[in-house]
């Protein structure tokens, strides 16, 4: 078994003076990750970051958190030998064994450059031998099989198969969002893509129970749990709607009643922000997905915010977010059955081309602040983490 995991990052190797920063972000996700699976100690090593684990690790469980920690490019497990290339060699028998391949290459990086050998001294050095041993062509490009080396200063580590990451950046560089998270398909997706940016994502859910059943409360609170594993600890705000969406309904034109559902949602949703630290929301809406959806009308829905509100997947189509929301696990429970707060009242024939005079006037009847304040009054928080326990 591979004893050491090799941690590679494309992104923030651009981050300049600010890269040491980054990197550390990210090997502090890395440790809350692999929590309880074996990993011994994660350190950090020239360019990368490195994991040494310990006999019995649980090496398809770290893999798959390590793939799911934003800021990884791509790892390897490895071998970690003395400084010693003749212990590279003891090693590289059986190992080759274990693979078939008719081209290979040799990309040896020197970190330590106490060394004696340059690099291009131990690439021809180790070809030579990996020739010799398999009979094998060396071939520069596009090699059926490429074995890396990286000598730092206290051992050679050793390694050959990729797996790639999600890249992006460590959750935490980049502030924190609200995401209005809605039960559906969208919304966890476009919550997901700002973790990848390095965005902390809390989330608001608004549920009409007591006059529907507990089941967008509970979707809400799974998919919280999911998103959970890419950015380890969660806050999820569940804000009771009904009653602001019934004195909408005495007031106001069947037609609109969507529109003033989203407006009121802003309101709340930044209200939360501003109390818990967030510096923006964000939306899983898809430009002309459905009626709420229209330019004309995320404008009107927008013009109540006093802080951006950012939708990831604003271009997006709906295949391509079910596709992603497949990928990172969401999608089964999106698509189960429940009662949310937005199919509740809502109209047969929504207005798609809303308009703000229009709007404000159907809203000037209704005591806004107090309905607000109403329902910041009775919201519950529920926290979550991963690794649990």
């Amino acid at each position: 078994m591979m004893d050491t995991v090799i941690i590679k990052f494309h992104e923030l190797a651009l981050k300049g003076k600010n890269r040491p920063m980054f990197i550390r972000r990210l090997s502090r996700n890395l440790k809350q990750a692999v929590r309880g699976t074996g990993v011994k100690q994660v350190w950090l090593g020239h360019m990368l970051v490195g994991m040494t684990m310990a006999e019995g690790a649980d090496w398809p469980e770290i893999s798959q958190r390590i793939r799911d920690c934003f800021g990884v490019a791509k790892f390897f497990p490895a071998h970690k030998v003395g400084l010693d290339l003749n212990e590279v060699k003891a090693l590289l028998p059986s190992e080759l064994r274990q693979r078939r391949f008719e081209s290979f290459r040799i990309t040896a990086h020197r970190s330590d450059k106490r060394f004696p050998m340059r690099s291009y001294d131990i690439n021809r050095d180790l070809g030579a031998f990996v020739q010799e041993q398999t009979g094998a062509a060396v071939k520069l490009k596009n090699p059926d099989l490429e074995i890396f080396l990286d000598v730092q200063h206290d051992g050679i580590l050793v390694y050959f198969d990729e797996v790639r990451g999600y890249g992006g950046m460590p959750v935490g560089v980049s502030g924190t969002t609200m995401a209005l998270l809605s039960g559906g398909i969208d919304s966890p997706v476009a919550a997901w893509y700002m973790m990848k940016r390095g965005s902390i994502s809390k989330f608001v859910h608004f549920h009409s129970h007591p006059l529907v059943d507990t089941s967008s409360i509970e979707k809400a609170t799974e998919l919280t749990q999911m998103l959970t594993r890419y950015q380890y600890n969660s806050e999820l705000y569940l804000v009771p709607f009904a009653k602001i969406q019934q004195q909408i309904i005495v007031s106001v034109p069947p037609s609109y009643r969507v529109v003033l559902y989203r407006r009121f949602m802003v309101r709340i949703a930044e209200a939360l922000a501003r109390k818990h630290d967030a510096a923006a929301l964000v939306t899983g809406e898809s430009l002309a997905q459905v009626a709420s959806q229209t330019l004309d009308n995320i404008t009107v829905i927008d013009e109540v915010a006093q802080m951006p509100i950012l939708r990831p997947l604003i271009g997006f189509n709906k295949n391509e977010i079910i596709d992603v929301s497949q990928e990172i696990g969401t999608y089964p429970v999106s698509i189960l059955p429940d009662q949310d707060c937005c199919s509740l009242f809502v109209p047969k024939h929504p207005v798609i081309h809303s308009n703000i005079k229009t709007v404000n006037k159907l809203e000037a009847v209704l005591p806004i602040d107090d309905m607000v304040a109403a329902a910041l009054e009775q919201v519950e928080l529920k926290r979550f983490s991963f690794p649990e326990g």
